[in-house]
């Protein structure tokens, strides 16, 4: 009887543990039936299981990837086409980028070349101009200098500050300069480019009335120099002015409110009063 009665406790210990084979070999089956499913390589996982990994730990691994398949959603059966329609749209756009590239890299390449004859032609003319506006500022003024500077490096973005230098009077930017000073250096300037490039007419509004009759004289001896290439229109007030013209027209007004045009052609009115004084 006491043998009997120790044998129950081991009987109740082989039916547990045959409950926990069969539910074992039940779990077996059914990670056998999924791995067939899923059409796992059963001997590359093999190589990954090691001794130390825990059953926990790969139930955890378990649940994680479940839960990350669980959360790519439904299969999408149109993934292959939207795929084909993507790469089709990605390899137009690759070409429209590298025809984008070619267009950039050929304006970029004309851009600097226009820059470099801009350059030239930039240096060129503001040397040439330079150099006519030092030769004509000492004849309106009757000695000094004068020049034209560049305030930057680099020439197509630097302004242009006129250096001017009366007789008798220290180097000195144009602001300093008195109104009449100014006018004339403006003048210098002005024919220097029309020396550059003669235009067929030049008009001239009242430059003379800020000159003293020294500096008018200096300035109708320059138009008559220019004249040779261009034909100069003046509006002034300026006796010494209006002598050097060839031909006068002057606006009156006999009656008030009603202007006329005179006009007189001073050769002819000098060969008439010749005429008059020789009679």
């Amino acid at each position: 009887m006491q043998a009997e009665r120790s044998l129950q406790p081991q009987r109740d210990r082989i039916t547990e543990l045959q409950l926990k084979e069969q539910a074992a070999r039940l779990n077996q089956e059914q990670f056998t039936e999924a791995l067939a499913n899923t059409q796992a390589d059963e001997a590359a996982l093999a190589e990954k299981l090691t001794d130390d990994m825990r059953p926990s730990y790969l139930q955890g691994e378990v649940t994680r990837l479940t839960n990350a398949i669980a959360a790519l959603g439904a299969v999408n059966l149109a993934a292959l086409d939207e795929l084909a329609t993507a790469s089709e749209r990605k390899n137009f756009l690759d070409a429209q980028y590298v025809d984008l590239n070619e267009a950039i890299t050929t304006l970029q390449d004309a851009i600097h070349k226009i820059d470099i004859e801009t350059r030239g032609l930039l240096q060129d003319t503001f040397d040439k101009v330079n150099g006519h506006f030092a030769e004509l500022f000492p004849i309106l003024f009757g000695g000094g200098q004068a020049k034209l500077t560049m305030t930057g490096d680099e020439i197509l973005d630097s302004g242009v500050q006129v250096m001017a230098q009366p007789p008798g009077k220290k180097n000195a930017t144009i602001h300093l300069l008195s109104g009449g000073e100014k006018a004339l250096t403006a003048t210098a300037l002005v024919f220097s480019m029309f020396q550059l490039n003669p235009a067929p007419f030049c008009l001239l509004d009242e430059v003379d009335a800020p000159l003293d009759d020294a500096n008018t004289e200096r300035f109708c001896n320059m138009v008559k120099r220019m004249s040779s290439n261009t034909q100069f229109l003046f509006i002034s007030h300026n006796k010494i002015a209006m002598e050097m013209a060839n031909q006068l027209i002057g606006v009156t007004m006999q009656e008030q409110g009603v202007s006329r045009i005179v006009a007189v052609d001073m050769e002819a009115a000098a060969n008439f009063t010749s005429e008059v004084q020789a009679a």
